[in-house]
C-alpha cells in the first residue's frame, strides 16, 4: 500500500489553540497499563513501578499508591490533522470548520506534514523509539461534539514507542534536596481533537462548537511509574517544558492545550495491583496534584471501610477538591477499534532507507529532525549551573516562569554585578512584583535594561541594597524614569562624606548609651541595632558595612 499523502503546513510565529471546557472530553488512547478488570498487563511484570508507602488512617497496613497518565498535548500547527481549517483560540464558534471536520459525506481526510514532524521530533526527545512505519484506526464513541461517531486514533501501532522522561522532585522541604526520576512512556500517537460542548444552563440546551473538532493531538502514554500527587505534576511540568521548547506544542494549560488524565490505584505491598480509576481532563499542575493525592486517600479510606472500588472515569471538582463519578469505564470492546480504510500506512525514513529521487515534501526523514532538535531544558538547567554557578532549585526557578530565562539572561549581558546577585534579584524581587500584581514577565514594566542598570548603581557602591530597592518600587509607578533620575530625585546616593558619618555615628551612641553598654559586653545584637539607627538617621543612604567599620572604631577607642 502506499505512503499516505502529505499536506504541508507552515509554522506561524504566534499560536494559541482551542481551549475546553469542564463539561468537555475526547477519547481515551491506549491503556496506560491495566486492563478493565484493574489488573495491570503482562508487558509491566518486568519492572516494578516505583511505590510510596502510605500509612491508613487505622495504622493497620501500609497502602502503596500506582499512578499512570495520559497527556493530550495540541499540536503547534497552523491547519488540522486531516483537513485544511485554520487553528485559532477564541475563534467565533463554528467558524473553523471544513466539511471534513463536520463528517459530510464523501469527504477524505489529507494527512498534515507539519504535525507528524511535530510527533517525531516530541518522539525523538523523549528518547522513544520511532517506527517506521505506523497505522491510523477508528476508535468508535458517540458524543455530539463528535459528528463521525469515531475518533482517528493510533492504537495498534503508534508513531513513537519506549521512551523515558527525566524529572526532578525535591525530598523533604528543601529544594536543595533534589533527586532525579525517570517514568517510562510507552508510546506517543497521532489522533485528533473533538469538538467542544457548550451548556447553557438557562436555557437548558448544549450547543456544539466544532473548531476545535480535528485539531491534531499528541497524546503521550506515560506507564504507571509515579506514586502521588507531586511526582506527576513534576514530570507534567517537565514535558510541558519540552513540548514548549521543541516548539511542538504551545502547551498551555491554560487555553486546554495540554489535558491530562490520571490512572489511580492502590494496594498493599507485595499483594496484586488494585482496581483502578480514571480521572479525565485535568488542565492545572496543581488541580492535577490535588485530585490524584485526594482519589488516593478516598480510595483508602473505601478499601478499609470494607467498600469496592469501581473500575470508572471520575472528574475533579476543584472548588470542593474532590473527585466525583462520570460514568463507568469503557474497554477495548466498547471502543470497536478498526483500521482506518482512508488512510494508508504512515511510512517514515531515515537516511539510509531514503528513496533515491524521492520528493522531500512527501518524504519524512528521522534523521533530519534529529539534527534539528535544540536545548532541551535539562541541559539548560546544567548550563546555567556551570556557567553562572547558580544552586539547582534557581535554575528550575528560572525554566518554570515563561520569559524569565531570557529576561535573566538579558540582565548578565548589561550589568558588572555577579551573577548570584542578578538571580538573587530577578528570583526573589522582580519574580515576586510579578506574582502580587498577576502579570506575566512580557507584562512587567520593567525592563532588562532597567535592572541592569539599577545593579550597576548597586555594584559600583553608588547606592545602598535598601535605597535600590525603593528605586525598584518607583521604577514600577514610573514607567519611563531611569534608576538614575529616580536616585537624582530622592537624594539615595550613599553617604560619601566619611567624616559627616562619623559625627552621625558618634551622636547615635552617644543617644543609646545602653545599647553602646550591651555591645561592649558582646552582645551581637547590639550592633545591628546602632547599624539600624545610623540608616534611619541617613534615609538609609549609609553602607551598612561603613557604618559598622566605624562603630566599632569609635567603640575601641
Amino acid at each position: 500500500m502506499a505512503a499516505p499523502m502529505l499536506r504541508g503546513c507552515c509554522l506561524g510565529r504566534c499560536w494559541a489553540l482551542a481551549c475546553i471546557d469542564s463539561g468537555s472530553r475526547h477519547g481515551r488512547g491506549a491503556a496506560t497499563g491495566f486492563t478493565s478488570s484493574g489488573k495491570r498487563g503482562q508487558s509491566f511484570v518486568a519492572q516494578q513501578p516505583l511505590l510510596t508507602a502510605q500509612k491508613s488512617r487505622k495504622g493497620e497496613h501500609k497502602w502503596a499508591a500506582v499512578v499512570g497518565l495520559e497527556i493530550h498535548a495540541q499540536i503547534a500547527s497552523n491547519s488540522k490533522l486531516f483537513s485544511g481549517s485554520q487553528v485559532h483560540f477564541a475563534a467565533p464558534p463554528n467558524s473553523l470548520v471544513s466539511f471534513f471536520d463536520a463528517s459530510l459525506p464523501g469527504t477524505l481526510p489529507v494527512l498534515n506534514r507539519r504535525c507528524v514532524e511535530a510527533a517525531v521530533m516530541t518522539g525523538l526527545a523523549l528518547n522513544c523509539h520511532i517506527n517506521k512505519k505506523s497505522l491510523f484506526d477508528r476508535k468508535h464513541y458517540f458524543y455530539a461534539d463528535l459528528p463521525a461517531g469515531y475518533q482517528i486514533t493510533q492504537q495498534r501501532l503508534p508513531i513513537a514507542v519506549n521512551g523515558s522522561l527525566a524529572y526532578s522532585v525535591c525530598v523533604g522541604k528543601k529544594w536543595r534536596q533534589v533527586i532525579t526520576k525517570t517514568v517510562r512512556i510507552k508510546q506517543i500517537q497521532l489522533e485528533q481533537d473533538s469538538g467542544k460542548s457548550l451548556h447553557d444552563e438557562l436555557r437548558s440546551q448544549t450547543l456544539i462548537d466544532l473548531n476545535r473538532a480535528g485539531v491534531g493531538l499528541l497524546e503521550v502514554v506515560l506507564e504507571p511509574d509515579m506514586s502521588c500527587g507531586e511526582e506527576a505534576a513534576t514530570a507534567v511540568r517537565e514535558l510541558q517544558l519540552i513540548l514548549q521548547a521543541l516548539g511542538t506544542s504551545q502547551a498551555n494549560m491554560a487555553e486546554g492545550q495540554l489535558r491530562v488524565d490520571a490512572n489511580i490505584s492502590v494496594h498493599h505491598p507485595g499483594e496484586p495491583l488494585g482496581v483502578r480509576t480514571e480521572v479525565k481532563n485535568l488542565n492545572s499542575a496543581r488541580f492535577l496534584a490535588r485530585a490524584i493525592d485526594y482519589e488516593i486517600q478516598r480510595q483508602i479510606n473505601e478499601l478499609e471501610n470494607g467498600c469496592e472500588i469501581l473500575n470508572e472515569t471520575r472528574s475533579f471538582d476543584y472548588k470542593l477538591g474532590c473527585t466525583v463519578p462520570m460514568r463507568d469505564k469503557e474497554g477495548k470492546q466498547d471502543y470497536r477499534f478498526m483500521p482506518e480504510p482512508n488512510l494508508p500506512p504512515l511510512l517514515l525514513y531515515d537516511t539510509a532507507s531514503l528513496p533515491a529521487g524521492a520528493d522531500p515534501q512527501q518524504v519524512i526523514n528521522i534523521d533530519r529532525i534529529r539534527e534539528q532538535l535544540p536545548e532541551l531544558p535539562s541541559e539548560t538547567r546544567e548550563k546555567l549551573i556551570q556557567q553562572y554557578g547558580i544552586l539547582p532549585e534557581h535554575s528550575f526557578a528560572l525554566l518554570n516562569e515563561v520569559g524569565l530565562l531570557e529576561f535573566f539572561q538579558n540582565v548578565i549581558k548589561e550589568t558588572r554585578a555577579e551573577p548570584k546577585k542578578v538571580t538573587s534579584w530577578v528570583l526573589n524581587i522582580f519574580l515576586g512584583f510579578l506574582k502580587q500584581r498577576n502579570l506575566a514577565v512580557n507584562e512587567s514594566p520593567v525592563t532588562p535594561s532597567v535592572l541592569a542598570e539599577l545593579l550597576n548603581l548597586l555594584d559600583r557602591k553608588v547606592i545602598s541594597s535598601a535605597a535600590a530597592k525603593q528605586v525598584f518600587e518607583e521604577l514600577w509607578r514610573s514607567k519611563g524614569k531611569t534608576p538614575s533620575q529616580i536616585v537624582s530625585e530622592r537624594k539615595l546616593e550613599l553617604m560619601q562624606d566619611e567624616e559627616a558619618l562619623e559625627r552621625v555615628c558618634h551622636a547615635v551612641m552617644e543617644g543609646h548609651p545602653q545599647v553602646v553598654m550591651d555591645m561592649k559586653r558582646g552582645n551581637p545584637r547590639a550592633i545591628n541595632k546602632l547599624i539600624g539607627l545610623v540608616r534611619k538617621v541617613t534615609h538609609n543612604r549609609a553602607d551598612p558595612m561603613v557604618i559598622k567599620e566605624i562603630l566599632e572604631k569609635q567603640l575601641s577607642s
